[in-house]
């Protein structure tokens, strides 16, 4: 058998692009995320057919709570058992939770409340398969190579957004939404035996009497982030990001596109400049390896981001929409891969779950459960003060790394 435990010579020798272990895990990562996309695709389908549009949105939302209630156990759980277990672990559960998606669509029709249990249970899976596949790059590459890895993780990313539509789009046309749910658990179950061959830096700690509880576990983790100068006011910038982007770029955007009567062609054409401009900046970051002066290149960019995200509301035309959403795409992709990164290097092998879980805590759970919120109030103010406040809101992530000395002078190896 294989050994899944790589030499720390073999983690320095290559750059990450070369290195067929961090390929495999790519290849794994992009599997499971156009999965995941597909999988999305098809419970909206399968809600809208079954409910109101109302409802429908209740079902695709519900995920988000579970995993804003259990991703720093999630965080926990990663680092208890090592990144690496859970992954494979959390992604055979996601599969085999999305085919039982499929088997019941298959031969019922099942309501709302079986499609709201898929969607929960697939939002506590997730609480414990993000933290630790958010944390596995570092096990499998040299500190000197997470930016590269962060932009490699990026282009994988903006691949399954672009794929994964058209592909669940054939699913639900081929096969119905129980061929769309099928696909997605082959896409899923695909990246395990790529996932199985990935090798990791140093053995996955052992799980033992010794062991402190998860809380306790947890309130260490909590405390390792509190106390570190850098740390600490680098995930709250992540926060700060997150919570004022994903609102606006989500449902503030279908709004926006029906206010100005652009449609769903144009909101397809904004779109993709959003994930050109990400891209970019994924595609740079990955040849590039390594940006000088990460900290304060990934604040300026999240300064453009910001500013970016307020104006999107304010031009009158798709061709300009789109433009903006290429200067946002890479100023924001530029920003939070280095964040990532610099996270990563910042957070220590011991703790790197954790310190991942509550990095991504705001973006992956919190922020979804505020889209009510950002709709009632374009609803009642309009876009563009909407758009304004949340790219303040943004805004404030960048000062605060610009603000904070240990922070601002921060590096990648």
């Amino acid at each position: 058998m294989t050994s899944t435990l790589a030499p720390a010579a073999d983690l320095r020798r290559r750059p990450a692009h070369r290195d067929p272990n961090v390929l495999r895990w790519l290849g794994g990562y992009a599997s499971s995320a156009v999965g995941d996309n597909v999988y999305y695709i098809a419970l909206s389908w399968a809600a809208v057919q079954a409910g109101t549009p109302a409802q429908a949105g209740l079902v695709t939302a519900a995920s988000a709570l579970p995993r804003a209630l259990l991703m720093l156990g999630g965080g926990v759980v990663a680092d208890r058992y090592g990144p690496r277990r859970v992954v494979l672990g959390s992604t055979a559960a996601r599969g085999a939770l999305v085919l039982t998606a499929a088997v019941l669509l298959l031969v019922t029709s099942p309501g709302l409340w079986a499609l709201g249990a898929v969607a929960v249970l697939f939002g506590v899976v997730d609480a414990v398969f993000l933290p630790a596949a958010g944390a596995l790059p570092a096990r499998i590459a040299a500190r000197s190579q997470l930016a590269r890895v962060q932009g490699m993780r990026g282009l994988a990313t903006r691949l399954a957004n672009v794929l994964g539509g058209p592909l669940g789009g054939l699913g639900v046309a081929v096969g119905g939404t129980a061929g769309a749910f099928g696909l997605a658990a082959l896409l899923v179950g695909l990246s395990l035996p790529l996932l199985l061959t990935v090798r990791v830096g140093e053995p996955d700690p052992a799980d033992g009497p010794g062991r402190p509880a998860v809380l306790s576990e947890l309130r260490d983790g909590l405390r390792h982030i509190r106390q570190d100068p850098v740390l600490r006011p680098l995930v709250l910038a992540v926060a700060l990001s997150d919570l004022g982007f994903v609102g606006p770029m989500n449902l503030g955007l279908t709004l926006l596109a029906q206010q100005r009567d652009w449609g769903s062609a144009g909101m397809g054409w904004v779109l993709a400049g959003f994930g050109t401009g990400a891209g970019a900046a994924s595609l740079l970051l990955t040849w590039r390896g390594r940006v000088p002066h990460a900290a304060a290149v990934a604040a300026a960019a999240g300064l453009l981001s910001a500013v970016a995200v307020a104006a999107l509301a304010q031009v009158p035309s798709v061709p300009a929409a789109a433009g903006v959403a290429v200067l946002i795409g890479v100023s924001a992709g530029l920003a939070g891969a280095l964040c990532g990164a610099l996270v990563q290097v910042r957070a220590g092998a011991a703790y790197i779950g954790r310190v991942t879980s509550v990095s991504t805590l705001v973006g992956f759970g919190v922020a979804p459960l505020t889209f009510p919120l950002v709709g009632g109030a374009i609803a009642l103010w309009g876009t563009g003060p909407v758009f304004a406040v949340c790219g303040a809101v943004s805004a404030l992530s960048g000062l605060v790394v610009l603000g904070v000395p240990d922070l601002r002078r921060a590096e990648l190896p």
